[in-house]
């Protein structure tokens, strides 16, 4: 099916109802409404962090989207935002490793959350704002691999995650 362009004057409010649709719970319909902002506006950065969001909510075990919400963060224009949604993707990746619950699932959950928080370091030395988002994030990371005690792979093994 063709789909139908939203006007230029009503993207404001559809960036809101992505976020709206995001607090109900509804990723798939947030990620459409980002794509229907993004159709109109390429570079729009607001209705861009609400698709990455909108994926990540998404992510299950590991997750085909991986990918694609990573390219899109390599879209965002500071290098604060770009680190610290990297970060985040990565963050949800790795705690959605967790519902696999096997070793290998563990290791790669904590690979992905130590790749996550040294975006987010590198995304608080990048903070010139009034707020650390970016440390409560890494502390977050610190706290899901002290609580769930996830360790680093042994040497010499291999893990067949590949996001």
């Amino acid at each position: 099916m063709e789909l139908k362009p939203l006007r230029r004057d009503s993207i404001p409010a559809a960036i809101e109802r992505a976020k709206h649709y995001r607090y109900l719970n509804e990723p798939f319909s947030a990620e459409s409404a980002c794509l229907d902002v993004l159709a109109v506006e390429p570079e729009n950065q607001d209705a861009i962090k609400t698709l990455i969001l909108a994926i990540a909510d998404q992510f299950v075990g590991g997750s085909r989207k991986v990918q694609e919400a990573r390219g899109y963060a390599e879209k965002l224009q500071s290098e604060f935002d770009k680190h610290y949604f990297t970060g985040l993707i990565l963050e949800r990746v790795g705690k959605s490793y967790i519902t696999l619950n096997t070793p290998e699932s563990l290791v790669a959950a904590y690979d992905r959350l130590t790749q996550a928080m040294y975006h987010f370091e590198v995304a608080a030395t990048l903070n010139n704002q009034s707020h650390d988002d970016a440390i409560l994030r890494w502390n977050t990371c610190a706290r899901f691999i002290n609580n769930h005690n996830l360790n680093p792979a042994p040497e010499n093994t291999y893990t067949a995650y590949g996001d």
